[in-house]
């Protein structure tokens, strides 16, 4: 009963001058655990990032582009500086560079060389000008980039405020636009006069 014995075996593969070589079993595609786990953490990290981005650029992080829309065009903008100094104008552009500013105005604090005889020995309040942007020795255009990093913030102005009126004023008695004074001593034209109590405009050239 041999020859039916041999019958069952499987073929054998034999090499020239070696052993008999058995043919391999068919393997089922495998999968290792742990290629998988690094696999899905690679696609949700991805995913989660992708995510996170379209948020920034959305909302407008990095950018101005969501700042823009508090901008009310109809009003006056007040920037204000690192230095203390302020500037009143219409705020046209902003981003992560720099701030547009045109219209411009700016506080200028008047001292007295002699003190008043009318207060008695007691301390008076500053005389505060504001003044339109144009007529300084240097001659500036009216329009101002100012460095983002120096801004610490804006705001809108209301219309009732004293910078408002007194603008409103100016441009009212000056239709002509601003006139700069020829004369060397007179570099500026004020807007208004004493602002402590009230905000009466002078439509003349600044007298120092």
């Amino acid at each position: 009963m041999e020859w039916m014995n041999r019958g069952n075996r499987a073929p054998q593969q034999t090499t020239a001058g070696g052993p008999a070589v058995h043919a391999p079993h068919g393997r089922k595609g495998s999968s290792n655990p742990i290629i998988k786990i690094i696999t899905v953490g690679l696609l949700f990290s991805a995913t989660a990032l992708i995510v996170a981005l379209c948020a920034y650029l959305v909302l407008g992080g990095g950018n101005a582009s969501n700042e823009k829309k508090f901008v009310d065009s109809s009003k006056m903008q007040a920037v204000f500086l690192n230095g203390g100094q302020v500037y009143f104008g219409k705020l046209k552009d902003l981003n992560k560079n720099y701030l547009r500013v045109s219209d411009i105005y700016y506080l200028r604090v008047n001292q007295q060389v002699q003190p008043n005889q009318q207060n008695n020995g007691q301390a008076q309040q500053n005389d505060i000008s504001l003044v339109k942007l144009g007529c300084e020795l240097h001659g500036p255009q009216d329009e101002m980039l100012i460095n983002r990093e120096q801004v610490i913030f804006w705001e809108n102005l209301k219309d009732d405020g004293q910078v408002a009126v007194a603008v409103k004023k100016y441009i009212s008695e000056n239709p002509n636009g601003q006139q700069c004074a020829t004369n060397n001593n007179n570099q500026n034209n004020p807007a208004t006069g004493n602002t402590n109590q009230n905000t009466n405009t002078n439509t003349n050239t600044n007298n120092r």
